[in-house]
């Protein structure tokens, strides 16, 4: 029996890379999935294709995710054409490679306003229909740098260990609701926000945005009293192993 088919599953950053990714394997289990991006609305449509192709309801919300007024005009909409909500996956990130002292003001905002502040606050507007859920859960990608401090990326470093510190608050408050909280800390996925926060590295070794999206749905396939709080994941040797 698929426990996941026809479930609703909110998805930011869906444009490509890892939420495109994530939003196909949705779809292949028959889930109807939102898709929230930039207001980039071409590559929105590339992943409904793809979410369409793998058997899954796409439905596309273009427009600023750090605008809060977007988020409040577009929930009511999205539970509109869906009656609610089972899963978020907060996947939309922003990256900044430069030296601690050339990084200005404006720009660390807006790593904050993307990487921290938009999943915290479309999961609160989200959490009231989440809690009507037999089975909601909220899975936010963090990154290896939740954890680690590397040269040249204090902002988006710190952006990180706020969004991990966030998540862990939240899945200990919200356990005793029914509803699992889960981080994914990937080292590097050879995306197109990686090409900015690492612009030395190629794609030889590194992880696929499909890998990332297996293991989201480990998270919602096992969703039972062994709970895993948080996965990461890095490769050795080319290989991916879990820590």
């Amino acid at each position: 029996m698929n426990e996941l088919k026809n479930k609703v599953a909110v998805v930011t950053g869906a444009g490509g890379g890892i939420g495109r990714a994530v939003a196909a394997a949705l779809g292949k289990e028959g889930m109807r999935v939102v898709l929230f991006g930039g207001n980039d609305n071409s590559k929105l449509m590339a992943t409904a294709s793809a979410v369409r192709k793998s058997g899954g309801e796409p439905l596309v919300f273009a427009g600023d995710l750090t605008d809060m007024n977007f988020i409040s005009d577009t929930v009511p909409k999205v539970l509109k054409e869906t009656g609610g909500i089972d899963v978020l996956i907060n996947n939309a990130g922003k990256a900044f490679n430069a030296a601690f002292e050339d990084t200005p003001a404006d720009v660390f905002d807006k790593l904050f306003a993307i990487n921290v502040k938009v999943p915290y606050f479309l999961t609160q507007k989200l959490l009231p229909y989440l809690k009507k859920s037999d089975r909601a859960e909220i899975i936010n990608v963090c990154s290896v740098v939740s954890h680690a401090g590397y040269p040249m990326q204090s902002a988006y470093v710190a952006s990180k260990h706020a969004l991990l510190g966030f998540t862990k608050s939240l899945a200990a408050e919200l356990y005793e609701k029914n509803i699992r909280v889960h981080a994914i800390c990937p080292g590097g996925v050879y995306t197109d926000m990686v090409k900015v926060a690492r612009p030395d590295l190629s794609d030889d070794g590194m992880i696929k945005p499909e890998e990332i999206a297996d293991i989201v749905m480990f998270f919602l396939k096992n969703r039972g009293n062994a709970v895993i709080d948080e996965i990461c994941v890095h490769r050795v040797n080319k290989q991916p192993f879990l820590v």
